[in-house]
């Protein structure tokens, strides 16, 4: 390895025959200028200016590749937060009733500026950093600029494109320290397009460009107090999540964090994006170009020092090539470049903080006690600053822990598989699913297993490529959310009919909350509904209707043996149904887990047909459903019909949508295609509410299944007889086993299984504004996405708020597949 900071002197003969690289430093004046003219001393930047509250404690950021203090920044506190929202609150209210125009022509100007003081920026990141100053001048600062032109684009179409939507509010901006300009970037992009506001709190150890850039926005004339910053700690950046004021958090950071915002944020009515880690695949076939291999696993694992969350880490090869694939790779590895930030001509800089270099040192030498062989060229690194060398890791399995957890650093894993199956079991086989890659030249065979990858972007012999078309965003454990391209947006946006939710603060006891189960209400045996009057010598009883649960395409008796009874609404007994435990939820999430794959794969036109046909034979029953309705709730014949013809109606909707939103060709920078494909999220726990029992039952449940997810549902508790008359409708309209199973009992009891169970990866919650808590407080422990009402109700019977693209945003999650070109033309 060749030391990117040597001095001696070499002759032209020396550095011909042996080719090695000489200093090419970038100078650093400027931005020692710039952090002079602030006498190395920075406040929060609010409201337009420099704000420096007495009395605080300060943090110093230092140059990681040479430990040199660059500046101190305040350590902020709680007033600071308030002060900062309170001033983006104020501003809110002025820039989120700008004219469309206006606020694209503020983007614009951003980028104009940014675009000024590009060099300046690039170099400052690098210092602040430790990243090389090839990758912020020439990725980092391009990419920002880039979100901002495009950004300036949907500020300007947001009437047109994003008509049924409307600004959240405040948003917390809180960003990591690996890339903290681009991050930055994404969050503050959309949300400013949408017409929100932000507060920004920057990562501890990297908070200079931020400062500067807040500097560059007020110089392009944003408005006071539409970008705020605030630095701090990691506490400082919870207590700004939990302001009253904050209507939404943006979080890129770890997982763990991730999980402790999703607690502190439940039940408060705030939306949440949540960017978290990775432990990205890269599946390398027989088929494959190795040279372009090798190049592209240098960029995917040791691009940023590999401080990248979807970094290439875990390599997947194919046995027949993996010993050749090892000896080329390890052959590049000799020529990375670790030195200096500021030298153009290296690979790899510092890392960011000595805490990160403990970590990563302990999974290596973990590994090694493993019996796992570590591959390292530890010749010529820098003696001083953050550097670790570029390693390999092999003769490992899946147990390993390297191979199961995010390091974080220029560590790769590798491993061996024999088929294209075991290639996509392996890569799935992780509780993440940020990104992933596939390098073959098999055409067929890359689409095939990037459709099979649970990963938010997957590229095609390629990796870390990123645009502002794009969305970028995890699945399972890595989060939910996008940042990028039309898909992040949504994030940044409330439907237009919407008020943000504020419920009353509720003491929810987490561990007890709806443990117990058949004790709500219990069996009253002895009421007995008499068909006729018994002193008739002819009378006879009814045959006896037993509503039973469904799932797996069955009728099913409630495995607890236990029944409940449902009353009419003026208090009279009309039946018992199931009332179902935790073994009839394992039962239902297996039987929904057995129809996902093929019902997900089956052509959306052959979904539409089957919703098509469920309307059909709805219709056949309308007036028997309209009676019972109208006996079980209290209202008119004529207002139960009208629910009725609303839920036939809302079938048709959503059966039309089976083959309208799969995605889109994303016009990104790349050469060649990028797709945004819809993917179904799985299995989808729905709690439905009391309210038009039939009609709320049907409107949850179709959105989810024609975009092929399955459902396991729990009706109206009050009410679900309605919800259970449909199951023989299922069985008549050719609705496959398993894709819709119905669980009948305590709303909030099952809510509490299903939110725990490990394999849903979703749960829809009409409650209470205690149990809407308790669901996003119990989501967190695997990150599964949620949807709740915190206890509002809603007007079913409204088409914006019975149906709507809203739907379809929470039925969904969006893959980007990156597939380059370069055959014929150059690229």
């Amino acid at each position: 390895m060749a030391d990117g900071g040597a001095q001696h002197k070499a002759s032209v003969s020396d550095i011909f025959s042996n080719m090695s690289y000489g200093p090419a430093r970038e100078s650093p004046d400027t931005v020692q200028a710039w952090l002079d003219s602030h006498k190395r001393c920075f406040g929060h930047h609010i409201g337009g200016k420099w704000v420096k509250p007495d009395n605080r404690q300060f943090y110093e950021s230092k140059n990681p590749a040479t430990g040199e203090t660059l500046a101190s920044t305040t350590q902020g506190q709680d007033a600071d937060i308030d002060l900062a929202v309170n001033a983006a609150k104020e501003a809110f209210d002025v820039w989120s009733k700008l004219s469309c125009h206006v606020r694209a022509r503020h983007l614009y100007s951003i980028a104009r500026n940014i675009q000024k003081h590009q060099r300046l920026l690039s170099v400052l990141e690098s210092l602040d950093n430790g990243k090389p100053i090839r990758e912020s001048r020439d990725c980092d600062i391009p990419l920002v600029v880039r979100h901002f032109y495009h950004h300036a684009g949907w500020a300007q179409l947001m009437n047109v494109e994003m008509r049924p939507w409307k600004p959240i509010g405040v948003v917390a901006a809180i960003v990591p320290w690996n890339f903290p300009l681009m991050l930055l970037a994404w969050k503050i992009c959309p949300a400013l397009a949408m017409g929100n506001t932000v507060v920004l709190k920057p990562a501890t150890y990297t908070r200079l460009t931020a400062l500067l850039f807040a500097e560059i926005c007020t110089e392009a004339g944003l408005p006071p107090g539409v970008f705020n910053v605030v630095t701090g700690n990691g506490a400082f950046g919870s207590k700004l999540a939990m302001h009253e004021d904050v209507d939404k958090i943006a979080f890129t950071g770890s997982t763990e964090v991730g999980r402790l915002l999703r607690r502190a944020t439940a039940g408060t009515g705030k939306k949440l994006s949540l960017e978290l880690g990775g432990k990205s695949p890269f599946i390398v076939f027989d088929t494959a170009d190795l040279d372009s291999v090798v190049e592209g696993l240098a960029d995917a694992i040791w691009f940023n020092q590999g401080q990248v969350c979807s970094a290439g880490s875990r390599l997947l090869m194919q046995e027949s090539i993996a010993e050749q694939l090892t000896t080329r790779l390890k052959q590049r590895m000799q020529c990375l470049r670790v030195g200096d930030s500021l030298d153009k001509g290296v690979d790899m800089g510092a890392l960011v903080d000595e805490s990160q270099m403990k970590t990563i040192t302990e999974f290596v030498e973990e590994a090694k006690s493993d019996g796992a062989e570590v591959f390292q060229l530890t010749e010529g690194l820098p003696q001083k600053g953050l550097f670790y060398p570029p390693t390999l890791i092999t003769n490992v399995n899946t147990a390993s822990r390297v191979v199961r957890e995010e390091i974080f650093g220029p560590v790769l894993v590798a491993m061996t598989f024999r088929t294209a199956k075991e290639a996509i079991a392996l890569a799935n086989n992780s509780p993440y699913g940020l990104a992933g890659s596939v390098w073959t030249e098999n055409l067929p065979l890359a689409l095939e297993v990037a459709m099979s990858l649970k990963a938010g972007s997957v590229w095609v012999n390629g990796h870390n490529i990123f645009d502002a078309a794009a969305g970028f965003g995890g699945y399972k454990e890595s989060g939910f959310g996008r940042d990028g391209g039309k898909e992040g947006l949504y994030e940044y946006v409330r439907p237009s009919w919407e008020e943000r939710p504020r419920p009353k603060p509720v003491e929810v006891k987490y561990k007890t909350f709806a443990a117990l189960h058949g004790v709500d209400l219990p069996p009253i045996p002895g009421q007995v509904a008499q068909p006729s009057d018994p002193s008739e010598p002819d009378a006879r009883p009814s045959v006896d209707r037993t509503y039973k649960v469904y799932y797996g395409g069955a009728q099913k008796r409630p495995y607890s043996m236990y029944s409940r009874p449902i009353f009419d609404h003026d208090g009279q007994y009309v039946a018992y149904v199931g009332d179902c435990n935790r073994k009839d939820v394992r039962n239902a999430v297996e039987a929904a887990h057995a129809a996902a794959p093929g019902w997900g794969k089956r052509a959306a036109h052959n979904r539409a047909q089957i919703i098509y046909y469920v309307a059909e034979n709805l219709e056949q029953r309308r007036d028997e459903m309209s009676h019972s309705l109208s006996r079980l709730t209290g209202m008119t014949v004529e207002e139960a019909g009208a629910e009725v013809e609303a839920c036939i109606e809302r079938l048709f909707y959503w059966a039309a949508y089976s083959d309208k939103y799969g995605g889109t060709v994303q016009e990104t920078q790349l050469y060649g295609a990028t797709i945004m494909v819809r993917e179904p999220i799985g299995v989808i726990a729905i709690a439905c509410p009391d309210e038009n029992p039939l009609l709320n039952f049907v409107s949850l449940f179709a959105p989810a299944v024609v975009r092929g997810n399955v459902v396991v549902i729990v009706p109206s508790e009050l009410y679900p007889l309605p919800a259970l008359e449909l199951y023989q409708v299922f069985e008549t309209s050719d609705l496959p086993a398993g894709v819709v199973n119905i669980l009948t009992g305590s709303r909030d009891h099952l809510s509490k299984t299903l939110v725990e169970h490990q394999d849903v990866q979703a749960m829809w919650y009409f409650g209470s504004a205690k149990g809407s808590k308790f669901v996003e407080w119990s989501s967190a422990e695997n990150l599964k996405r949620t949807w709740v009402n915190y206890g509002v109700p809603r007007l079913w019977c409204h088409t914006r708020q019975g149906s709507g693209e809203e739907f379809l945003y929470h039925a969904t999650q969006c893959k980007n597949v990156w597939i380059p070109m370069g055959e014929i033309f150059a690229n």
